[in-house]
């Protein structure tokens, strides 16, 4: 559909986009990144024919792009600059009317039903309608935004090139806004070539990105092979961290401010810790990076408040998550900076000690009870019922973990706590084999993300040494604690 073949251009004698070359397919969304003053602009505007090129090829269906007269290649390529000028005020239907240009033999003197319908779509398509009578320049800039984009729809070429078009709108138009562009590919295979500033936009829309540098193409394809953390920090000149989307395979990126916080470095010791009949709680002064398998705020992230809470052995409940977060409330915890589990055990009966390791300390806490406990190498042979998780594991950690070693923790602590388990010879009841945890345990890896850099937590570690050790003793106590409590010994 287009191709661009070493084509080099700018102002006057200011070459600014230099050997540029790449193809994009009917259908096809590309999108151009890259810093300020990179050239995307200018490669945009000589692509279209805005300015000249000095060297090169443009071609539209095999067909050079200075063979075109004007009105043909507006039906060919709509093209939405950055920035627009209007000497005079036009109503918001006059102004995407104009997108209709190159269909008409005269000035509006052949307008046709088609040519109304183009227009009605594009307004529909921007959610603009109800903008219809008024007047450009009485519109703020996010609408008049809308209105450009809505013209170049209405001119229905099948390549559209947008200079970031998401510029001045809000994040629920963004998403509006693009989605409206990515179903004209998708359903209409239009060919899209966008500019965009923001990266994570840019990588979610688009089928292949393209980034410059210094009006060159530093990296061009999928998304996951240009938006990479060290692409992305030598072109940019920025330290970021590259994660996936949650939704799609996606990469985003997250800047890395480089500004120092104030705020001392605040060790976790067993201090932190409050223990009664009701509740295991362990408030941190500032937010720790965690991983859980929680019941409220699984996953990953930053929280404060961490709680452990005892239910009765016959708890049972429609909404398990919804009824927690009442009790939080209740107990003046914010969903935002908590962190909840649930065990049937005796809170009170809850294990935490600390550990010193080369870099810093670990605190562990564990409570457990193993009155179903599981096989999970035979739990497929049984029918298994619903019953409340009876093993909790905390490990808090002064230090800043990887991602590799967040990992790595939780499983060196699920390989302490079967360890645990086969020491005190619990079994599943149901097979009468050794058991390795219970129906639904849990697990918290948090970690200051302060001090002393940790790249793995393996058992080979030094760190991964004392959570296999504090994990292990610790199960064991809490299990022991468990059959004196439940008179098995």
């Amino acid at each position: 559909m287009l191709k661009i073949k070493e084509l080099s251009g700018g102002y006057e004698h200011q070459l600014i986009v230099k050997n540029v070359s790449f193809e994009v397919e009917k259908g096809e969304m590309l999108g151009i990144l890259g810093p300020n003053g990179s050239g995307k602009s200018t490669l945009l505007k000589v692509m279209s024919g805005i300015l000249p090129m000095k060297s090169g090829e443009v071609l539209i269906d095999e067909k050079s792009l200075q063979s075109y007269s004007s009105k043909e290649l507006a039906k060919k390529m709509a093209v939405l600059p950055q920035l627009h000028s209007h000497a005079f005020s036009h109503t918001v239907r006059d102004t995407i009317s104009l997108g209709r240009y190159p269909h008409q033999s005269g000035w509006f003197s052949s307008w046709s039903g088609e040519d109304e319908a183009a227009v009605a779509e594009a307004m529909k398509l921007t959610a603009i309608e109800r903008y219809e009578h008024q007047l450009l320049d009485l519109l703020s800039g996010g609408e008049q935004q809308r209105v450009f984009v809505a013209q170049a729809l209405a001119q229905q070429a099948p390549i559209l090139l947008l200079d970031e078009p998401t510029n001045h709108l809000d994040i629920a138009h963004q998403k509006q806004l693009l989605d409206t562009i990515k179903t004209q590919a998708i359903e209409k295979g239009i060919t899209i070539i966008s500019v965009f500033h923001d990266i994570n936009l840019a990588s979610l829309y688009c089928d292949r990105l393209l980034l410059m540098d210094q009006g060159e193409i530093k990296a061009i394809g999928e998304p996951h092979e240009v938006v990479k953390k060290s692409q992305v920090e030598t072109v940019y000149k920025a330290r970021v961290s590259t994660n996936p989307h949650p939704e799609r395979p996606k990469p985003q990126i997250t800047i890395l401010p480089d500004v120092k916080e104030l705020k001392d470095e605040q060790l976790i010791t067993t201090e932190n810790f409050q223990v009664t009949g009701e509740l295991v709680v362990f408030q941190a002064e500032t937010q720790l990076k965690t991983w859980s398998s929680a019941v409220i705020n699984a996953g990953s992230g930053w929280y404060r408040n961490f709680v452990n809470r005892r239910v009765d052995a016959n708890y049972a409940c429609d909404n398990v998550q919804e009824e927690m977060l009442a009790y939080l409330a209740d107990k003046g915890f914010s969903e935002a900076d908590t962190i909840g589990m649930m065990t049937a055990v005796q809170t009170k009966d809850a294990v935490i000690k600390e550990y010193d390791t080369p870099f810093g300390s670990i605190v562990i806490m564990v409570t457990a009870g193993v009155g179903n406990a599981v096989d999970v190498s035979r739990a497929h042979e049984v029918e298994m019922l619903p019953a409340i998780g009876t093993i909790n594991t905390w490990i808090i950690i002064n230090g800043e973990l990887s991602d590799e070693a967040f990992i790595q923790s939780v499983i060196t602590a699920t390989e302490a706590k079967t360890k645990a388990l086969a020491f005190e010879g619990v079994k599943d009841p149901r097979t009468g084999t050794i058991a390795t945890g219970t129906s639904t345990d849990s697990v918290l890896v948090a970690a200051t993300q302060k001090g002393t850099h940790i790249p793995y937590a393996g058992p080979i570690t030094e760190i991964g040494k004392k959570i296999g050790l504090g994990v292990y003793e610790c199960t064991v106590e809490a299990i022991q604690i468990y059959k004196i409590a439940k008179g098995w010994v």
